[in-house]
């Protein structure tokens, strides 16, 4: 029927509501819908993926761009890998490449996710309250059909970035930086302010094969000074897109002068363009071919309203890497805080300005840390959560927190908990207190990783079996010598490399090194012991041996060290070799990387960064270190972090090859679960396009032995995801499971992380609220 305005008025009721479709409402739907609440998805936009969609075209980036290992995974991860697989663009490499592959992704997946109901074109105009505490509704317009939407709910989950829905429910929210005085931030200004960080548009240029001239409308700004690019941080030398700094904000408002930041975005990427076309003397030339193929017009924002919630995270938790009770996510991206004004201010970011070389973007390096769910959930409301860049946190903070990787597992982790307490009957504010186990164990399960939790799921059986494997791969070398260009590969600063200890002594361990000059060099080598894969500690703790090595003069020579080190202590940690400084000899990164081993340098500030993109330096360790054995897959933890964590079958054996689970009984298996490798080293704009990671596996078969045979339970054929699992037709009673790999995507090693194995086929998150002392169970078949 129409309401008073004419508009037909539609009333729906759900279990959760998200409101917002870029990457953290997304993930949030699709994680609340699949452990079993009805779920409405709200989106303003007829795609999903908010910043990262066809319409703005930002590349989804987190803690991964900084740190090897650290890609985000979950249901961000499952995109993104889907993407890489059907796309036939080439890498994104920076803004302006994505394309509408990833808008259906995004579509696909929804349509496929049961229990997830999505209104696109729709835009939240206000709430209805059932208490000061308590959201009832929301209210919404759908664009073009008018007709109003009044959307009922047990939780609702603010993903709109400006906060909108927790603003209309008269929540506390902050726009701004906060002063130094406040928290004593090292990044917060002296005093606070209302300026905030820009929004931007981007555009991709195409070469034609064909010179193409360009004439810049009269009303498009003019650029007349080189400084402005070439002094400012402002560098415009890759001519098909990427300019994130083509950005607005002070004096406009981000929300209520949305339109004329459009506008006035339009007019600069029109300047730019005809700077480099027809003014800059060396781009001009190689922009000749180069036509304008597509200028965005959805700004992408960066910060707006902040809401405040339980916890109010300042820079202090990632910086100094605050161990969080009830962590559900983690970040690593750098205390990233552009300049306000963007084009109008003497540098849109100081670390670019430097070069990111400087004392800011050491000072600014952070990470991985954990996230806290309560900053996703609105202080003193019942029922109102938030996720992505309007998450309780402060401007200083929100740096690093805003990326789309970090914000999309955010979303992951605000719609399990929004899941578990419409399911156990509670208010949202005390998942913190009440069942933030529950929450860290499903995240765990469907692929995501927690710094300080790991897989403790009583249901899982694979957790008390013993386990064997037809063979497994030892470290002795990594493969092959990459000889950097330009010498990039001299010591010019101190190096490390981990090493995996699989073995009680490492006898020798070798490095490949080159010393161009005409007479020996001496390098100091020292070998720590280090709590992770991301323990950047210059000194972290006293060397296990140290040494002064001899370079003679050549190309390419294994230098040995005989350590003589008894390591049985630190059998199943890492340790890591330094190279000291000696920029006279060049210390070669490996032809490609060893699973699990990276390498890293000194910043200068007593702390480490990742060395090139993730790579591995080239090193020998005598004996073979086994760091890749079957028992791996029930360590509870999916990457390398403080050990490799992997089963690897020996690269020498041919396939297939095969894990066998054992267990003093015979137990009831419904249900069998698989990690795998895949896409996690570096970020998704390193991997090209129509992507298979050669390390995962692609087909598999999962047998029981039950009944003195081994019998089929299911296959797997195809595969090139990280997580897949195999469901018996019926339950099997067994007391061992063998899963075996056929074929991977290329590699000559099958690897999994994980193997968990459950009675029922059934992934709901949580236990009945009768069983925890109050509230109605929630049945998803109601």
């Amino acid at each position: 029927m129409p309401n008073a305005t004419g508009y037909r008025a539609v009333e729906e009721t759900y279990d959760v509501v998200v409101c917002g479709g870029g990457l953290a409402g997304f993930c949030a739907a699709v994680a609340a819908a699949r452990h079993g609440a009805r779920v409405c998805l709200v989106q303003d936009r007829p795609v999903f993926g908010g910043n990262s969609s066809s319409e703005i075209r930002v590349p989804p980036q987190g803690a991964a761009s900084f740190h090897a290992y650290a890609r985000e995974t979950g249901i961000v991860h499952e995109l993104l890998t889907e993407e890489r697989a059907r796309n036939h663009e080439e890498a994104t490499f920076d803004n302006g490449w994505i394309n509408s592959v990833w808008d259906m992704v995004l579509y696909d997946t929804a349509m496929k996710t049961p229990n997830l109901t999505f209104r696109l074109n729709t835009s939240v105009t206000g709430v209805a309250m059932k208490d000061e505490r308590t959201l009832e509704a929301v209210v919404c317009r759908v664009q073009h059909a008018e007709t109003e939407l009044t959307l009922r709910g047990g939780v609702f989950i603010d993903c709109t970035g400006d906060g909108l829905v927790a603003a209309f429910a008269g929540c506390e929210w902050r726009l701004g930086t906060e002063g130094r005085d406040e928290f004593g931030e090292p990044h917060a200004p002296e005093r606070a302010s209302d300026a905030v960080m820009g929004n931007s548009i981007h555009f991709k240029a195409k070469d034609t094969g064909r010179p193409v001239p360009f004439a810049a409308p009269d009303w498009a700004v003019s650029y007349d000074d080189p400084d402005f690019f070439y002094k400012q941080g402002r560098w415009p030398g890759e001519i098909r897109s990427g300019y994130w700094w083509i950005e607005l904000s002070v004096p406009w408002h981000t929300i209520y002068d949305n339109e004329t930041l459009r506008h006035e975005l339009t007019r600069h990427v029109l300047g730019v363009w005809d700077w480099i076309k027809n003014k800059d003397p060396e781009l001009s030339v190689a922009a000749a071919n180069y036509a304008l193929d597509w200028i965005g017009q959805v700004p992408g924002k960066r910060e707006s309203r902040r809401i405040v919630g339980e916890y109010f995270m300042t820079e202090h938790d990632p910086l100094e890497k605050t161990a969080f009770p009830d962590e559900v996510a983690y970040g690593g991206w750098f205390v990233d805080l552009h300049e306000p004004g963007g084009l109008l201010a003497p540098f849109s970011e100081r670390a670019a300005a430097e070069g990111h070389a400087g004392a800011y973007a050491a000072k600014s390096y952070v990470g991985p840390y954990g996230i806290p769910l309560r900053i996703m959930i609105a202080r003193g409301m019942n029922n109102l959560m938030m996720a992505g860049r309007n998450v309780s946190v402060t401007h200083a903070a929100l740096g690093t927190v805003r990326v789309m990787g970090t914000t999309a597992s955010m979303g992951q982790a605000a719609g399990t908990a929004a899941a578990y307490a419409v399911r156990a009957g509670m208010p949202v504010r005390d998942v913190p207190a009440r069942g933030i186990r529950d929450v860290q164990q499903a995240l765990l399960r469907d692929g995501c990783f927690l710094l300080h939790a790991r897989n403790e799921d009583d249901r899982d059986l694979a957790l008390r079996a013993s386990v064997e494997a037809s063979s497994e791969a030892g470290l002795s070398c990594t493969a092959g010598v990459r000889r950097e260009a330009n010498g990039s590969d001299a010591l010019t600063a101190r190096r490390g490399q981990w090493i995996a200890v699989g073995e009680d002594r490492i006898d020798a361990l070798s490095v490949c090194v080159s010393n161009g000059s005409e007479t020996p060099q001496p390098v100091a080598a020292r070998l720590y012991a280090v709590e992770h894969l991301w323990d950047y500690r210059v000194e972290p703790g006293p060397p296990l041996a140290e040494a002064v090595l001899t370079v003679p003069a050549g190309e390419e020579q294994w230098i040995e060290w005989p350590v003589g080190l008894r390591t049985a202590a630190l059998r199943g940690a890492y340790v890591r070799l330094d190279l000291l400084e000696n920029p006279q000899v060049r210390w070669h990164a490996a032809e490609r990387v060893e699973p699990g081993h990276v390498s890293a340098y000194d910043l200068g500030t007593g702390q480490m960064r990742r060395y090139g993109g993730g790579v591995a330096m080239s090193f020998r360790v005598a004996p073979a270190q086994h760091c890749f054995g079957a028992a791996q897959v029930v360590s509870g933890v999916t990457r390398p972090y403080r050990y490799t964590n992997l089963w690897r079958s020996d690269p020498n054996e041919a396939l297939p090859q095969r894990l066998t689970l054992s267990w003093p009984e015979p137990v009831r298996i419904g249900r069998v679960e698989l990690t795998f490798p895949g896409q996690l080293l570096r970020d998704y704009r390193s991997y090209p396009a129509l992507y298979r990671d050669p390390q995962c596996p692609k087909d598999l078969v999962v047998e029981a032995y039950a009944g003195g045979r081994w019998t089929e339970v299911g296959a797997i054929e195809g595969n090139y995801g990280r997580q897949a699992a195999v469901v018996p037709p019926h339950p099997v009673v067994a007391d061992r499971l063998r899963v075996t790999v056929t074929a991977t995507n290329g590699d000559a090693s099958a690897a999994i992380y994980e193997i968990r194995c459950y009675a029922e086929d059934d992934r709901r998150i949580g236990t009945p609220a009768t069983e925890q002392g109050g509230g109605d169970r929630y049945d998803a078949a109601t």
